[in-house]
């Protein structure tokens, strides 16, 4: 058996299921993202639900703004092939009515669901419906009593909303939850989620930088934040959230995992950053292979490389790759060279190569 001393704070969590997905308990951390078709649509969320998956998303969430939008979220619910999460704000009756009609988990936020009275509601809807409910606690929406409090930090009022709201759901019975505390702000999200997996080590965490920006201030401010914490063993299943489309959030989380060696799932490309040697354009060449291996479910290191002489060596791990010339390229595996192209022919024969491994 082993001694629990020696364990991660995400194998210590108490394991719960999202449809059938783990979520805690040493389960692999779970890729998810959020839908930002109309809530209405139910065509354009399937659209949307099969694109993430197809990029890697296990679990995905749909806002329900409205009551009259709980038919169309019945529906998606029913044809999604990935489980669906309800995020809920401000009316505790959608969310209710939510785990009636097919939700996976619940998302509510201490800050606005309204007390607790509508808080046991939703908890004993939920127990009947078999689900778990994600508490999910934002910087931008605390409760005005604790966001007016000036004896603690911002991180400590995120925790404490949270591990309020958990104790509460323990008195009640009710195990099944996932807790989330964000910021936009970066180290106020880890000092938050390291709080936290002291205070409640036996909740799941959901992690992720909240209002992270587009895609470029996005991916730097997320990784930065959820490395630091999944390298501390914290976190169960994540989400970056970008101001952007949802497949770039599930490329940049299997991107993240497969860079701290927790998860490989896609094509990892090693590139040169060039250099006064180079004699093709070699940028054109490495977003070329990346954008046609972008969601090809290969868990591959794929090098493109800019010095013949040099390149095979330098990326002698690779299980394939192409050390550019002038003129042609030399295609290798695990550093010995296997054919010699002309330029116009490396994106395609390393297509073709990369075809041929498992």
């Amino acid at each position: 058996m082993q001694d629990a001393s020696m364990l991660r704070p995400n194998q210590r969590t108490r394991q719960v299921m999202v449809g059938d997905v783990p979520v805690g308990g040493g389960a692999p951390v779970a890729v998810q993202s959020m839908l930002n078709a109309p809530a209405q649509d139910v065509e354009a969320n399937l659209a949307q639900i099969q694109a993430l998956a197809e990029a890697g998303c296990e679990i995905v969430r749909m806002a329900i703004p409205r009551r009259n939008c709980l038919d169309a979220f019945e529906a998606v619910c029913a044809a999604s092939p990935l489980p669906v999460v309800a995020d809920v704000h401000f009316d505790a009756q959608i969310a209710i009515e939510a785990a009636r009609r097919g939700a996976a988990k619940l998302r509510i936020n201490p800050g606005n669901i309204g007390g607790w009275e509508p808080t046991d509601l939703v908890i004993e809807e939920a127990r009947k419906a078999g689900i778990p409910i994600r508490i999910g606690v934002n910087a931008g929406s605390l409760d005005d009593a604790l966001k007016q409090r000036t004896d603690l930090t911002l991180p400590q009022k995120l925790a404490k909303s949270a591990t309020d709201y958990v104790a509460h759901f323990q008195e009640r019975g009710f195990n099944d939850v996932v807790v989330s505390a964000k910021a936009h702000d970066v180290m106020t999200t880890v000092q938050t989620y390291r709080i936290l997996s002291q205070e409640i080590p036996q909740v799941p965490l959901h992690i992720g930088v909240t209002e992270a920006g587009t895609l470029f201030q996005g991916l730097v401010k997320s990784a930065s934040g959820l490395g630091i914490l999944l390298e501390e063993g914290i976190g169960d299943t994540m989400r970056i959230s970008l101001t952007d489309d949802p497949t770039e959030e599930i490329r940049a989380c299997w991107a993240l995992l497969a860079a701290l060696d927790l998860r490989r799932r896609n094509v990892e490309l090693v590139s040169c950053p060039t250099c006064g040697r180079c004699q093709v354009d070699l940028i054109a060449l490495a977003k070329e292979v990346e954008r046609r291996t972008a969601n090809l479910a290969k868990p591959l290191m794929i090098a493109v490389m800019v010095c013949v002489v040099n390149g095979p060596g330098e990326a002698a791990d690779a299980d394939l790759g192409v050390a550019c010339g002038n003129g042609s390229g030399a295609i290798f595996a695990h550093g010995a060279i296997i054919r010699k192209v002309q330029q116009s022919d490396i994106v395609d024969v390393l297509l073709e190569e990369i075809g041929k491994l498992q």
